[in-house]
């Protein structure tokens, strides 16, 4: 399944709502609670030693969801954001990681 196939296959099972702020809030707070369930499974399975990988692959389907439905909201295509993602990292780290190229001159809060 490509990336495209995936936000259109989510796009069918997502609820309508009736104002686009409501859905647009349902995506971004159902993304948090997500990556929440994504942490919880990590913390219990290394923490706790309940293995919870399960869990965990389910969650980031459910996270991978959310994504899809924000980009659908914005019109954008989820293969462009993966892509421009790529090439932002391809720019910071254009062999390997590096610590030196992580660190940015200026954090970059998108809240301000």
């Amino acid at each position: 399944m490509t990336p495209k196939e995936y936000q259109k296959f989510c796009k069918k099972t997502a609820k309508k709502f009736n104002t686009k702020e409501k859905e647009i809030f349902t995506w971004g707070l159902g993304i948090a609670g997500e990556a929440g369930d994504v942490a919880g499974c990590i913390k219990k399975t290394f923490s706790h030693g309940d293995d919870q990988r399960a869990g965990l692959k389910e969650n980031l389907g459910d996270t991978m969801w959310y994504i899809a439905m924000i980009c659908d909201f914005f019109g954008w295509n989820l293969e462009d954001v993966m892509q421009e993602n790529i090439e932002k990292l391809k720019k910071r780290h254009p062999k390997v990681f590096s610590k030196k190229a992580a660190k940015k001159d200026k954090r970059r809060d998108w809240n301000e």
